[in-house]
């Protein structure tokens, strides 16, 4: 068997190590003193805090839930739950999400307003995916009456720049795209969206996703506290903190690939790799009151959280005491613990803090020619057995599922 080493134990490198050890002897190499990445979680007091979002499982690829579940006893390790999401406006209102389906609830001059932005979108026609930017798909596909009521407040709390200067084939597959007919009927007869893969979700019945990463990891070659300065090649092998190999599989960040490879020819990826922008999250972990929702939107300029993921409710055993529940206030990039506790004051369910955590890179963010570059680099690195997949390896938005599925096909690549 020949050997391959994984940089990085997040859900994409623990994936393909699992699609790997069959046919190749595997070594994983993993930074931090614990797995998961993204996904990692961690009790607090007898509390389940996801570290970083609130990750859940459901797919549209069959092959990813074909796979996945080879693993585990669905129907005795997993709950499946209704995702019951809202939106918190600033005045005070819980709009079900999605809120277009839901512009009925709101005040008569909004449903007026709304009314006219959809005439005007079916005479123009509604903007999808040939949209040119992000800004002009919200406006086309929606209305300035709900873009400027939500869409806009809220994704700049997210993104925290101008919408015209996020590319809309970034979110490709991400975006509601509902058709002005479809708006009206669902606000007539009251419909709620049901559509959308992760309208209801599997949910881990103990230990949240980290249920997951230590599944995932049972019977691997994990070495943790990886300090990897270089990554170098020695004739026809590859050379990992003085360990060879036959091919590396890359899930990490991209960003740190010309100092690791700083041996080999780059040739002109480093400046691009280089621009690459991204953000971070921090995670802030509460005591909220007790509520029937899974996540929480949040477009109100009265506070900077974009978001409450309420994770309590995703499995009781998230909570210590079975009379209270738990959440986590997300803000983007990194906050104080000052400012953290200053923005509580003003945040609905009253939120008490128990912990919190920063992620320096949690969300991707894509330029026109980035999915070009990083593509060209793979196919370049492929040909010496060097290969890339994962979120940040890639610079994509993937959720859980959507990693597993990348993995999937660089394991076909390998093969």
């Amino acid at each position: 068997m020949g050997k391959i080493a994984i940089i990085g134990a997040g859900i994409s490198g623990l994936s393909m190590a699992q699609l790997l050890k069959d046919r190749y002897e595997v070594k994983l190499f993993e930074k931090e003193g614990t797995l998961g990445g993204l996904i990692r979680c961690k009790r607090i007091d007898g509390n389940l805090f996801h570290i970083c979002g609130g990750h859940v499982f459901n797919s549209k690829f069959q092959d990813v839930l074909d796979w996945f579940w080879k693993f585990f006893d669905r129907d005795n390790e997993f709950t499946l739950t209704d995702r019951n999401s809202v939106v918190f406006m600033k005045d005070g209102k819980h709009i079900p999400y999605p809120i277009e389906n839901h512009v009925y609830m709101m005040d008569e001059n909004i449903q007026m307003n709304f009314i006219k932005d959809l005439l005007q979108i079916s005479k123009e026609g509604a903007k999808g995916e040939e949209a040119s930017d992000f800004e002009d798909f919200l406006q086309h596909r929606f209305g300035m009456t709900l873009y400027n009521l939500y869409f806009k407040p809220y994704n700049m709390k997210v993104w925290r720049r101008s919408l015209s200067t996020v590319p809309l084939k970034w979110l490709k597959g991400k975006l509601p795209m509902p058709t002005v007919e479809e708006m009206i009927f669902n606000n007539f007869n009251h419909i709620e969206e049901k559509k959308f893969v992760h309208s209801r979700f599997y949910y881990e019945k103990k230990g949240g996703s980290q249920f997951i990463v230590d599944r995932f990891s049972e019977g691997l070659d994990i070495e943790c506290n990886a300090d990897i300065d270089q990554i170098t090649k020695d004739g026809d092998k590859w050379v990992v903190n003085g360990q060879r190999f036959d091919k590396v599989v890359y899930c990490g960040n991209i960003k740190q690939l010309p100092t690791l490879l700083k041996d080999q020819d780059l040739k002109g990826y480093s400046e691009e790799i280089d621009k690459l922008e991204s953000h971070g999250t921090t995670a802030v972990f509460c005591q909220i009151d007790k509520n029937p929702y899974s996540w929480i939107y949040q477009p109100s300029d009265l506070h900077e959280s974009h978001r409450i993921i309420c994770t309590g409710n995703f499995s009781a055993t998230n909570n210590a005491n079975p009379d209270l529940t738990t959440g986590t206030v997300e803000f983007t990039d990194y906050i104080s613990k000052e400012d953290i506790l200053d923005n509580l004051q003003r945040i609905p369910l009253h939120p008490k803090y128990i912990a919190h955590h920063y992620s320096k890179y949690t969300y991707p963010i894509q330029s026109s020619d980035t999915r070009t570059m990083v593509q060209n680099l793979k196919g370049e690195l492929a040909k010496d057995d060097f290969y890339m997949t994962g979120r940040f390896a890639d610079w994509e938005y993937y959720n859980m599922d959507a990693a597993i599925k990348a993995s999937m096909n660089t394991n076909d690549r390998i093969k």
